[in-house]
């Protein structure tokens, strides 16, 4: 596996943990009736912190176990390295360009949730599940074009 299948590894099973708790955490909010304001804001702030702290914290830890684990098997002590060439820039430029189709259609189901007449927390808490889907839908189509081979 490339150094750059790693990091989209990483970053998609991060991702999909942060979109399943997300998941649990908003329908535990319906369940209980306490889907209002100030919690589907603070469940927001703590899947933006998750989301940054752990997308760090994930590319660190991948970034010292690859290495690891490429010194134990070569005995070579030269770190791994996170050059792009072209192909990988035209990989990560199509999974962008995925992300965005994602998240524009999210966006555009999210408003039509307002034309229904669904209060504006449906169309915020909309907008943030089909940011996170968009993320892991372009992880998948980046791993799908490594693994092709593009």
């Amino acid at each position: 596996m490339s150094f750059q299948e790693k990091n989209i590894t990483a970053s998609l099973a991060n991702f999909a943990l942060i979109l399943a708790f997300y998941l649990v955490r908003l329908f535990q909010l319906a369940r209980g009736g306490n889907f209002e304001q100030g919690s589907v804001f603070r469940l927001w702030g703590i899947v933006v912190v998750l989301a940054t702290v752990g997308t760090i914290a994930i590319m660190i830890v991948t970034h010292i176990a690859s290495n690891v684990i490429h010194t134990i098997q070569t005995r070579d002590e030269r770190p791994l390295s996170d050059v792009q060439d072209e192909r990988d820039q035209l990989i990560d430029l199509r999974g962008t360009t995925i992300a965005y189709r994602v998240l524009s259609i999210g966006v555009a189901l999210s408003m039509l949730t307002l034309v229904l007449g669904q209060p504006p927390l449906v169309m915020f808490a909309l907008l943030i599940f089909s940011g996170l889907v968009a993320q892991i839908v372009a992880d998948i189509a980046r791993l799908y074009l490594y693994r092709r081979g593009f």
